[in-house]
This record gives structure tokens, sequence and C-alpha cells, in this order.
């Protein structure tokens, strides 16, 4: 019978960051590499990417000879361990991949051996291929890979890398580990800034914000003296701390397994539990705390450093009039202790051009629900290759109208993302508005659109959506979906309005806010939402990706 060997190792610059994976199948007789694969998978943790890569590497080997027998190497400890049945899979995004990753083949036909990073090389240059090109917006070739070049005469296969050893602890499970597709933070296309600020801030300064986005930054040396990559430090923590776990949980049922062996009474078996139970309570509790005061450290600074700069330049472009009104309505204000976990970012995408557009008329949820036109179409997928680049958006949602529909899925299909309809995002219903430009709506409706100016609370004619009315649907809409996505980077493909309104809301501005923000086609604004009520605008308008 045929038999392969499968390496296979995965990656993430930021855990969760822009992720990849490589594998690599070789002939156990002979060595020589028959498949190589690779992929970009967008924004995911590394042991996501782990398992990614392993099931990637399986289904080369079964597209070979599905009869074969399969000796899988990894440096991922939790992986192996848990594929190989020794350590229990809990977390709920790994038991599907862990469960498909055990059906490619049928039970008994693959082996599990860890191997040190050194020796991985091979399949890490392939992970690290894959992320390069998803950072340029482009797919992984096997015809252009020069990973097993680059790997000829090192030795062993394998290598130094860029998967972030990490793990959640788990639920029974011989055959199969299994992670998210796609995870959560993202930082998102504001979170990338903020990662730089963080690695700016850590130790080693500049040098450390640039090895933060190398190919190997999530793999980067911690050690004392030397800069902490951006998101590294958290990730690094964060994995190490599963990984424990996972095995202080399967330590604490091997001790039990003998107590209960050797006891003689029931009592016996009691103690010996609780003792594991408290030993592994022990393990998860100082990794959860040393994982806890890196992000919380981490964050703070960002933060600080972020905030700060947003307030200097809010205070110099807002009179004082409206300082005072926006102060009121802003949670906890000043810098009291917050929570500063990681927030939901909302990446706020306009539509792009429709026939409308370049005439200024008011196109809202009432009227005739245009498309995109060419050059709507055209910067919709000049957004979706800057956001491919980033790879930081995890879920994109998008307004019900025809022109936030069709923008949405352009850069979902770069993204490979599916796109979510949320009513909620739809524009503000213009009335008897709807088609007409400013000038037309002054000359036939002068009354209307002078209360409509003058208060939040007016009506366009014919029984429109007031402003007020506008900001409570997007309040509510805001609430929900900061709940449905804490701590992930959202794409919300909207209209000018609700763009508007939910920075208005952030920064706490007053309604008359709304006239004084340019917004233009295919832009981007960003807003985080903190668990503790906070917001912070991060970015309005921009358009550099079209120009």
């Amino acid at each position: 019978m045929r038999e392969f060997i499968v390496e296979a190792d995965g990656g993430s610059r930021g855990n969760p960051g822009p992720a990849g994976y490589g594998a690599v199948v070789s002939d156990a007789a002979t060595g020589e590499t028959l498949r190589e694969t690779a992929e970009y998978i967008g924004v995911a943790t590394n042991n996501v990417a782990e398992y990614r890569g392993l099931i990637a590497g399986l289904r080369a080997a079964h597209a070979l000879d599905p009869t074969a027998t399969v000796h899988v190497r990894m440096d991922s400890k939790l992986v192996i361990e848990q594929m190989s049945g020794r350590w229990k899979i809990k977390h709920p995004d790994m038991k599907p991949l862990a469960a498909q990753a055990a059906r490619i083949f049928p039970p008994g036909r693959v082996t599990y051996e860890w191997m040190p990073r050194a020796q991985n090389k091979h399949a890490d240059r392939l992970a690290n291929e894959a992320m390069d090109a998803g950072a340029r917006g482009e797919r992984w070739s096997e015809t252009a890979s020069t990973a097993g070049l680059d790997t000829a005469g090192e030795g062993a296969p394998g290598g130094a890398g860029v998967s972030g050893s990490a793990g959640a602890s788990g639920s029974a499970g011989a055959s199969g580990s299994a992670v998210a597709a796609v995870p959560p933070e993202p930082p998102g296309d504001a979170a990338a800034g903020a990662a730089r600020v963080r690695g700016a801030l850590a130790e080693g300064g500049a040098a450390a914000a640039a090895a933060g986005s190398g190919p190997d930054a999530a793999r980067a040396s911690t050690e004392p003296g030397q800069g902490v990559p951006a998101g590294a430090a958290s990730g690094s923590a964060t994995d190490d701390a599963d990984t424990r776990a996972a095995q202080a949980d399967a330590d604490a049922d091997t001790r039990a397994a003998k107590a209960d062996a050797d006891a003689p009474a029931d009592a016996g078996v009691a103690k010996a539990d609780a003792d594991a139970d408290a030993r592994a309570g022990a393990v998860n509790a100082d990794a959860d705390a040393r994982a806890g005061a890196v992000n919380a450290d981490a964050e703070t600074r960002a933060a600080q450093a972020v905030n700060a700069d947003a307030e200097t330049r809010a205070a110099q472009a807002v009179n004082a009039g409206a300082d005072t009104r926006a102060a009121k309505t802003v949670a906890a204000p000043g810098w009291a202790p917050a929570d500063m976990g990681a927030p939901a970012t909302f990446v706020l995408l306009r539509h792009g051009e429709t026939p409308l557009t370049p005439q200024k008329r008011f196109s809202g949820s009432g009227g005739t629900d245009p498309s995109l036109s060419g050059t709507g179409r055209e910067q919709a997928e000049r957004a979706a290759a800057m956001l491919a680049r980033r790879g930081t958006i995890q879920a994109v949602v998008s307004s019900p109208l025809a022109r936030t529909r069709e923008t949405a899925g352009i850069v979902a299909a770069r993204l490979g993302l599916d796109v979510s309809i949320d009513d909620g995002l739809r524009e503000t219903d213009f009335g008897a508005w709807e088609g007409l430009t400013f000038a037309e709506v002054r000359e036939r409706h002068p009354e209307d659109l002078n209360a409509w100016l003058a208060s939040p609370d007016a009506e366009p004619t014919g029984g429109g959506e007031s402003f007020a009315a506008t900001a409570t649907r997007l309040a509510a809409t805001r609430d929900r979906l900061v709940a449905a996505h804490a701590g992930r980077t959202v794409l919300l493909v909207t209209h000018v309005t609700p763009i508007k309104t939910l920075v208005r809301l952030a920064l706490g501005a007053p309604p008359e806010s709304l006239f004084r923000m340019e917004l233009s086609a295919a832009s981007l604004s960003v807003v985080a939402y903190y668990a503790d009520g906070n917001a912070s605008v991060r970015l309005l308008n921009d358009t550099s990706y079209l120009r």
C-alpha cells in the first residue's frame, strides 16, 4: 500500500489577522514532493489556519491515491494532540474542522506526529506565500511558488514559521479538530491602524511596528529588549494559554482515570477529580490572567494614542457650542477605567455611483432603486481590491437596496465572504423628493424644505422619513449588529444618511452635523464600538484607493 507524508502549517499575522496555510504531500519511500497547496483564507486565528492546512494536505493526498496511508507531521502540538485523540476538542469552532479532517480518509489510515518548527520550513513558506499573495489581492499559484526551491538542500522538510502554535481545549475527539471559517479581526480597516499603534508603543518602538507587518510576524521574537510585532504579543499569549489549558484538561483526565482505577471507594475518585480540576483551573486562570494583561495593556495604549489624537482634531474642528452639546451625550467621558477589549469595528462603505449620483438627485428608499453605473461598478472593484489587500474584514452586511447589494456582492466575492442583508441599513425615505435635485425641491416645496433643514423631526413632502426617525432606526440597528459581531470587523455597505448618522451618534454631535460632512460615492469610514458604550470614529470619507 502506498504511503504519503503530509506536512502542513498555517499562520495568522495578528492572531486573528490575515491568515493562510500551506501543505506539501511527499512520497514516504522516496521523499519526492508530489503536491503543494496553499491558500490565503482572510482573517483567521493561527489554530484555524493550521487546521485548514491539515484539511488541504489530506485532501491533496486523497486526490493522489484514496487507498494510501498517510503520516501527518505538523509543528502545532494542539492539532496533533487533538487529532490523535489525546486532547479533547471543546472549542465550538474547532469541532467541525476536526470532523472534516477526520472524514477525508477512513479511520486508522492517518497517523499524526509533532515535529519542531525548524523542520517544517516547506509548509511554512507555502503559508507565507499565500499570505503575501492575499496582501496583494491575488491568489497563490503553485506554478509560481518557490517554497520547494527555497527549502531544497536544507535537510528535513519544515521550518521556521508563520503558524503560531495555539489551542483551544476541547471536547472528546480523536479524529479531528475543527475551526471557524472566518474568524473574527480582525483588526479591521481601522483596527489595522490601531495594531500599528500598539506595535509602535511596545518594546522596540518603530522596529516592532516594522516587524509586525512581515511574513513571519506571528512568530517574531518577544524576548526582553526586542520589538513586539503588532498583534503578536496578545496572539502569542492567547495561543500559549489555549495550549496549556488543553494540556491541563488532558492531564486532569489522565489523573482522574488513574484515581478511578486505584481508589477503593468513591471518595477517592471524588478527591482525584477535585484535585485534577483544581490544578487545571489554576493553569487556566494563570494563563488567562497573563493573556488578559497583555491584551489590556496593548489595547489601552493603542486606544489612548488613537483617541487622544482624534479628540484633539475634533476639538479644533468643532465650535464650542457643538462640543458642549456633544459631550452631554457621550458615554463614560474622560479617561476613567473603561472596557478596552476588542471592539466591534464597523467599516462603513457607501455604495458606488448610480446614474443619479453625479446629478445630485435625492435617492432614498422610496424611489426607483437604481443599480450601479459603470463608474459605480469600477469604484466597487477598487474598494474590493483595497479591502482584500488589508485582509481584515470578517463579515459583510448590506442594505437591501439594489445599489448596495451590488456593491456588497462585488466586494464579498473578492473577499470570499457571503453577504447578509439588514433592512435597518436602508437609506432614508425622501418621499415626494425622490429623484429631484435640491434646486427642484426648493422650487416646488420651499416651506417643507426649510422646515426639514431646520428640524430633525420634519419629514420630506409626502410622508417621507425624518432624520430623527432615521437616527432611531440606525441606533437600534447599530446595537443589534454590535451585539452580533462583538470583537469582529464587519463591512457595512450602506448609504449617505445611515453612515453620517452612525458617525454623528458616535461623536455625540448635534443633528445639524449631518449637513457638515462630505461623503463620496464608494468612500470608507470606520467606527469602533466598545463594550462599555464608548465609540471611536477612526476614519471618515476615505477615497484614496479610487484615485
